[in-house]
């Protein structure tokens, strides 16, 4: 019964806090001025236990404490809790989203203080007529979710409708507020609602979620361009805390806040790391879209397929297949090319000359006819549906779309390559050592940190940069380029060798050994401090258990 229970509880997304937390957060948002408090998902009751206790202790002898929750036994773990403490609440038993400020208060002011955990729930299981009501009720604060949203974003946002002017907000959130892209609207409404925003991170995980949290702390008006920002250990930190005074305020500058997860040592380490770099683009080339054709599994076809419909090489592009899962090395080779024909893979882009009538192509156009691809809109919009843009061969590739982090890969097969990833054209006046040198070298703590902290992140852990935020991507400068590559180059086939067998951690370590520390003079204790960092914020985003990668 004991197991069920549980496998309810986290199908709702209900992760329930320890007390520590809730104390922290409770404590903070009362203040001096006891009032209405509301918990609008109270689960059991934690939240509402501490609000008791803390308007108990400034002497109100009936504090007025709300809760809703759409679970009844939710309700009655709430009700037992508070008994002891002769504590009682008006709770509700309704989704949060079917509850207004009106409905909750009528003609009253709202709540002094809103506190809470909001439901941790995937936007894989936040679906049906529940996205729908959550959807429109951050609408109605003027916030647009995306369809990847989980239930957490659309909760806070309705829970700062039941303040009253001068309230104050404290909730419990996943970190996929500071960094993944659905929550961009999110950040920018608390910009822009409130007049202080605190956040408190932790470097260890906290309570049964299986991902990092954070706390937010909110309340005034008009709106603020920086935030305070507070790094705890874990909730034993708490009670030494002191929000808006214990740590630092960030200016919030981008649409991004990955960085306020760094400690200050660490921030400290990357800023000045940084400006010993350049960025990628503006030192090495250009950034390039792969082709888009509208429907890779009609355009992007194997050997098999080739030889059905006699289609020989002159119709035909050689590309790397879509994805970018067989890049397991520095390099991508024309034996690798072969190799993946010979599998079966996707290693034709069909292209055919304009004037192009034969047999074959007509054969082949004619099943796209059937498939219905000239209607796909990339297709329908293009001088002739069936002749997708080529693009020209990069000489790297650029994996921009990844778990662990983006990759720059050698295009030795001169093959050309699809909008699975982006394409890396080297400057005319390049040295040739750069074909080797830049993929290995841009495998260290700094660049992949820069990654982290520039790129996007999304559902099940993906993290993405866009062109441009490839083109800024962190790179060592030439000079430096040439003199860790001096000194490495005999280690290259061995480290590749390990790269391809996984060995991804060790080629990082001598890669920033040789580079960052040896090269670029950077001491030990900043090496560390920036691997540190890094895996903190891969192993967050990736939202995997403590100490697993």
């Amino acid at each position: 019964m004991t197991v069920a229970i549980d496998v309810a509880r986290k199908a709702r997304g209900a992760y329930y806090t320890p007390s520590q937390i809730a104390t922290f957060l409770t404590r903070w948002a009362i203040g001096d001025h006891p009032g209405t408090v509301l918990d609008p998902t109270c689960g059991d009751g934690v939240f509402l236990q501490s609000a008791g206790r803390e308007l108990r202790m400034l002497g109100v002898e009936e504090p007025a404490l709300l809760g809703i929750d759409i679970d009844e036994e939710a309700l009655r773990q709430t009700a037992d809790r508070l008994g002891p403490d002769n504590l009682s609440a008006t709770l509700i038993c309704s989704s949060v989203f079917d509850v207004t400020s009106g409905t909750l208060s009528p003609g009253g002011p709202g709540a002094d203080a809103v506190v809470g955990n909001p439901p941790f729930i995937r936007y894989h299981g936040h679906v049906g007529d529940t996205r729908a009501a959550a959807n429109k009720a951050a609408l109605d604060q003027g916030v647009q979710l995306s369809g990847l949203a989980s239930a957490w974003a659309a909760c806070l946002v309705h829970a700062a409708s039941f303040l009253k002017p001068g309230g104050r907000l404290a909730m419990v959130l996943p970190a996929e507020l500071l960094t993944v892209n659905y929550a961009a609207p999110v950040r920018d409404w608390l910009k822009r609602h409130f007049g202080r925003v605190g956040i408190v991170t932790f470097r260890h995980l906290q309570f049964d979620a299986l991902a990092n949290v954070v706390l937010l702390l909110a309340d005034g008006e008009g709106g603020t361009d920086a935030a305070h920002i507070v790094q705890a250990t874990d909730a034993s930190d708490l009670e030494h805390i002191v929000p808006f005074l214990s740590g630092r305020d960030i200016a919030l500058n981008s649409e991004k806040w990955s960085s306020l997860l760094l400690t200050d040592r660490q921030a400290t380490a990357y800023r000045h790391g940084v400006d010993a770099f350049v960025g990628l683009e503006a030192e090495y080339g250009r950034i390039e879209l792969g082709t888009v054709t509208g429907a890779n599994e009609y355009f992007v076809i194997g050997e098999e397929t080739r030889r059905e419909f006699g289609l020989t090489e002159d119709q035909l592009l050689r590309t790397s297949p879509p994805g970018s899962r067989h890049f397991d090395s520095l390099a991508f080779t024309a034996a690798d090319w072969e190799r993946l024909r010979e599998d079966g893979n996707p290693v034709w882009l069909f292209r055919p000359a304009p004037e192009d009538q034969s047999a074959s192509v007509e054969a082949y156009k004619r099943v796209g006819e059937g498939l219905d691809i000239p209607d796909r809109y990339k297709c329908r919009i293009r001088p002739q549906w069936w002749r997708p843009p080529g693009s020209k061969p990069p000489d790297f590739f650029f994996t921009y779309m990844s778990h662990r982090f983006p990759r720059l890969v050698t295009n030795d097969a001169g093959v050309s390559f699809l909008n699975s990833m982006h394409g890396l054209h080297l400057a005319v006046d390049a040295p040739a050592f750069v074909r080797r040198a830049l993929p290995l070298a841009m495998l260290n703590s700094l660049t992949t940190l820069g990654a982290e902290l520039g790129g996007r992140s999304y559902g099940g852990g993906v993290l993405k940069l866009e062109p441009r935020e490839a083109a800024l991507l962190p790179a060592p400068p030439l000079p430096a380029l040439e003199a860790f590559w001096n000194a490495i180059k005999s280690e290259w086939k061995p480290l590749n060798c390990r790269l391809h067998a996984g060995d991804w951690s060790a080629v990082v370590d001598r890669v920033d050994d040789v580079l960052l520390h040896s090269t670029m003079s950077m001491s030990a204790t900043r090496v560390q401090l920036l691997r540190r960092a890094w895996d903190a914020m891969r192993i967050g985003r990736l939202g995997m258990a403590r100490g697993r990668v």
